[in-house]
Order: structure tokens, then sequence, then C-alpha cells
């Protein structure tokens, strides 16, 4: 059976948007790596729960805002400050080799 072209361009837009996300989460890495140096420079600690409970609040409401699930996005941020929290530590531990 062949695939109708409406879900063929459905498909098209979302590996775009896909692939949009990808470069989005790579430069927000980029400047969360960036964001590691300076900490570690700073002897400032790899977490910071009161910004991170801010960003909680502020994307629960830009989800919801977009009629998104904020369970979702609090649940993706988590995700990714986590990730970002890793970095920053292993940063912070090459650091301290030098």
């Amino acid at each position: 059976m062949e695939t109708p072209s409406e879900l063929n361009e459905l498909r098209s837009s979302i590996d775009n948007l896909d692939a949009a996300l990808i470069h989005i989460l790579a430069e927000r890495f980029r400047c969360t790596r960036l964001v590691g140096k300076l900490k570690a420079r700073l002897q400032l600690p790899s977490a910071d729960p009161a910004r991170e409970e801010r960003q909680v609040e502020r994307l629960r409401t830009l989800a919801q805002a977009a009629s998104l699930d904020p369970e979702f996005a609090e649940k993706f941020l988590s995700f990714i400050s986590n990730e970002v929290i890793l970095h920053h530590d292993l940063t912070r531990g090459a650091n301290a080799d030098v």
C-alpha cells in the first residue's frame, strides 16, 4: 500500500522539527559548557537549585500557554538539567587536574 502524500508531508515536517531540536539542543549545550567552565573557574557549585526552580515554573507556564503538558515540559527540563550538571561536574573535575 502506498503511503498517502498527506502523511508523507506531515512526517517530513516532523523530521525537520526533529533536526531543529537537535541543533537547538547542541547550541544550548554549547552555552552550558561555557557556564560550566565559568562556574569551575569561579569555584561555584555545579547546580543552582533556586535557578532550576525558577526555570521549572517558567517552562511550565510556557508549556501551558503552548498547549503542551506542563508535566512533560518539567520532565524534559529535568532530563536536560541533569545532563548539564553532569557536564559541569566533569568540567570541574577536569579543571581540578590542571
